[in-house]
């Protein structure tokens, strides 16, 4: 399955994902710029935040329990479609999703 990572700059790097696995780790596994992931997707800290491409919103679905905690602590700006990436896993309806990255993750 394909995730299109879209960088603050506007770079976009397409990458691969197995279904199951979350949008953080694939970011990571692929060294995506702007994905720390540092908790390693624990959803214990806010450096895997990401904004899903509002196209992609009603698929990929609404904050999970407690992401909203973490994400008042995220360095950038907080949006609508504002998620942690460790809390999004594929699944065959997201293939293809595109994920805007922040300015910043520290």
């Amino acid at each position: 399955m394909k995730i299109t990572f879209i960088a603050a700059d506007g770079t976009t790097t397409p990458v691969e994902a197995a279904e199951g696995e979350s949008i953080m780790r694939a970011a990571v596994q692929n060294d995506v710029d702007g994905v720390i992931g540092e908790c390693g997707g624990s959803m214990m800290c806010a450096t895997c935040h990401c904004y899903v491409d509002e196209a992609w919103a009603d698929t990929v679905g609404q904050q999970e329990d407690g992401e909203s905690d973490l994400l008042d602590c995220a360095a950038s700006e907080v949006k609508p479609t504002s998620r942690l990436s460790c809390q999004i896993r594929m699944r065959p309806e997201l293939d293809g999703v595109v994920i805007h990255l922040p300015e910043s993750q520290l």
